[in-house]
């Protein structure tokens, strides 16, 4: 990997404080400008930045959109996502002294339409938690406290699986997490929640373990903290036995959840608080969904609409 791009990720790590995924999605991006950077030049040399040109860069950005290994171009979003890479290194370079102009300055990203989450519906949760309870094993009581909790506090899939045992008040009946920009946050959950994350951690957790020495909530079968990852495939698995037919992603429960609270009557701003969005505008996507909601159910009702 080019020097300057690993002090740049070092940068946004250490002084930025920008999360994990993000830097490893922002590694990901400029190494792919790199080898294409690479290409052009024709040389394994290191990068002379300063030399790079506007034209190139948006030479690449169009190859993004018409090229890809099945014959379709990036989606807008990703898109976006690598321009915001491509202008955050550009403008540590520039800052760093490395360069003294800035190709991407004024660079426009795709314009990209915010999509309505696609939440399940309250039987499709209470099929996939179902799921859950047809076995007995260490496995399933971890699973269900996991499904139980991620639906019951909206918490983000990452804060979930970087819970340690210690973050959880049974008898406060709440969880502590830290967020995005390390923001701590406390949130409420329910009683059926508690008694699963209970019966795990009785009757679980310890088989886990076993004697290994570990903080995290939810473990592996080796004992080891719970990844993502683990998680994703585990909720691909349950959404497949409980016959949903939805694309069900580890973010799915959360968009439940805010759905269901805003349909509920839930005051947005305390909505808001319960995911740790920094911004209203963020949490406000679901009030739009809340509002396609209620046009289905008076589409219905209406006599002119049937």
């Amino acid at each position: 990997m080019d020097d300057h791009i690993g002090h740049f990720l070092n940068f946004m790590s250490v002084e930025k404080g920008a999360s994990g995924n993000t830097v490893a999605a922002y590694k990901n991006d400029l190494q792919q400008f790199d080898a294409y950077v690479t290409s052009i030049s024709g040389n394994g040399k290191a990068r002379d930045w300063e030399r790079i040109e506007r034209d190139l860069i948006i030479n690449y950005l169009l190859n993004l959109r018409s090229r890809k290994n099945d014959g379709k171009g990036y989606a807008d979003a990703t898109v976006a996502r690598k321009v915001a890479a491509i202008k955050s290194f550009f403008q540590y370079l520039q800052a760093e002294g490395t360069i003294r102009g800035n190709p991407t300055e004024s660079l426009e990203s795709p314009r990209v339409g915010r999509s309505l989450p696609k939440p399940l519906s309250v039987t499709e949760v209470d099929e996939l938690l179902e799921q859950t309870m047809k076995r007995v094993t260490p496995e399933a009581k971890r699973d269900r406290a996991m499904l139980e909790l991620l639906y019951a506090t909206g918490l983000r899939v990452t804060e979930l699986v970087s819970l340690d045992v210690v973050d959880v008040n049974l008898h406060g009946m709440y969880v502590r997490c830290m967020g995005k920009g390390s923001k701590e946050r406390t949130i409420p959950f329910l009683e059926q929640s508690g008694a699963a994350v209970s019966d795990y951690l009785d009757n679980g957790r310890a088989l886990l373990v076993k004697t290994r020495k570990e903080d995290a909530l939810f473990v592996n079968r080796r004992g080891e903290r719970l990844t993502r990852q683990g998680f994703w495939l585990i909720l691909k698995q349950y959404a497949r036995d409980a016959n949903i037919t939805s694309s069900v992603t580890p973010h799915t429960l959360r968009h439940s959840f805010a759905t269901h609270m805003i349909r509920g009557g839930m005051n947005l701003r305390v909505v808001q608080e319960l995911l740790g969005h920094a911004n209203i505008s963020t949490t406000q996507v679901y009030t739009h969904v809340g509002d396609e909601h209620v046009r289905q159910v008076y589409e219905k009702a209406h006599p002119r609409a049937r």
